[in-house]
């Protein structure tokens, strides 16, 4: 397989390009493999190590649709590198918790929650987030509960820019509304939930080189996976105290081979 030539990896500021041949991290790794059966790595209970990053990474459930699945790999790689633990549940056309067929969500994740019992939940929002701004409220608050309900805490990711399918453009105004929604509720819960606005890593044009979208216009390749593992996992790390390990960890390995990769068209 022909892996990606190139990480590159984002600041708050700018995108930075590093060789996967020398690995070079700016702000240290992040990397890994998911989905719905992923399993977990044991690692030794996170600490909460402050700004020194001397601590490590807590416990993380990831949750989405399938551009959450292409993002799983380098971010589980990343993520047990660091010493941590990772599960993905992120599935296609799945793992919303507002939106169309949210009911199917429900019926499982209460139970998966109790049983991962994670420290973080990390959610993306999803392209099946549709509804008015009252139920994706609705849905969002439930899954603050439910996080809290097991003693954990949540991360709410924006979705990338993508390129809207023909089911999703009827919803495309409720879908731009999400993200908004979404701040409220964390800005509601600060105490256990945080927001990231992805954003800043993609910029809002799908079919922008910073997008960083495959042939499908919708998911990414590996290269982008690696870019959101350092991205994401940087700022988890500010928050809670712990610091990536090296991209030469983590940047290379089977993870690469996932077949959400195959599936969106990447080489």
């Amino acid at each position: 397989m022909n892996h990606f030539p190139h990480l590159r990896t984002a600041t708050a500021l700018a995108l930075a390009t590093l060789s996967v041949l020398g690995l070079a991290a700016c702000e240290g790794g992040t990397g890994a493999k998911a989905g719905p059966a992923s399993t977990t790595t044991d690692a030794a209970a996170p600490q909460a190590g402050g700004p020194t990053g001397h601590g490590k990474p807590p416990k993380l459930l990831w949750m989405g649709d399938s551009v959450a699945e292409a993002e799983a790999p380098a971010l589980g790689a990343a993520l047990r590198a660091s010493g941590g633990e990772f599960t993905s549940v992120a599935a296609t056309a799945s793992g919303n918790v507002t939106g169309s067929d949210a009911a199917e969500t429900w019926k499982w994740l209460p139970e998966k929650l109790a049983t991962e019992k994670p420290q973080v939940l990390g959610y993306q929002i999803t392209a099946f987030d549709w509804g008015t701004p009252d139920e994706q409220r609705k849905g969002y608050e439930r899954l603050v509960k439910a996080v809290q309900d097991v003693r954990g805490k949540l991360v709410i990711v924006s979705t990338p820019p993508i390129r809207h399918n023909e089911i999703q453009k009827p919803h495309a105004a409720e879908l731009a509304k999400a993200k908004d929604v979404a701040q409220e509720v964390a800005r509601r819960h600060a105490d256990t939930v945080t927001f990231m606005d992805s954003s800043e890593l993609w910029g809002t044009d799908p079919a922008a080189e910073k997008a960083m979208r495959s042939k499908d216009g919708i998911h990414n390749c590996q290269q982008a996976a690696a870019t959101f593992a350092q991205w994401f996992g940087g700022r988890l790390g500010r928050q809670y105290g712990f610091t990536l390990a090296p991209a030469e960890k983590w940047a290379t390995g089977k993870w690469t081979g996932d077949a959400s990769y195959g599936m969106a068209g990447c080489s």
